[in-house]
């Protein structure tokens, strides 16, 4: 494969994630990730490393009971490294405990192998997630 052609799979592969996100799935998601992935998320409060596809799933279930949003891609950045990605990227949806409105803009780095994501370290800012589950 070319180099451009492996970009164009991983980023099927981030694409394949989002569209998982919106329909809050996150087996769905998780299928796009190896069984030894890591997602980083450093400006969660303690910040979060978590390792293993069944981890990740279990995070992701339990984010997806109190987050429901959809995931618009503003921008890929390609690297020298075609099996790395920078994609910015931001949020709509609703906080299902609170019921309101959810937004946010983030900036991932994503690593693959063989199509799949193996890293991500994933950049939001955390006070729209609180400020929208704080209640009225």
């Amino acid at each position: 494969m070319t180099d451009d052609e492996i970009r164009a799979r991983n980023l099927a592969a981030v694409h394949g994630a989002f569209a998982a996100v919106g329909n809050g799935d996150a087996d769905g998601q998780i299928a796009h990730y190896t069984d030894d992935a890591v997602m980083e998320m450093p400006f969660l409060d303690p910040p979060a490393i978590t390792t293993g596809k069944e981890a990740i799933r279990e995070r992701l279930a339990g984010a997806f009971t109190v987050f429901r949003f959809t995931l618009a891609i503003d921008r890929v950045i390609p690297c020298v490294d075609p099996d790395e990605l920078v994609v910015e990227f931001t949020s709509q949806g609703m906080v299902t405990t609170t019921g309101k409105p959810y937004a946010n803009r983030y900036i991932a780095r994503f690593q693959f192998r063989d199509g799949l994501i193996c890293f991500q370290r994933e950049y939001f800012n955390p006070n729209a997630a609180s400020g929208a589950l704080q209640p009225d």
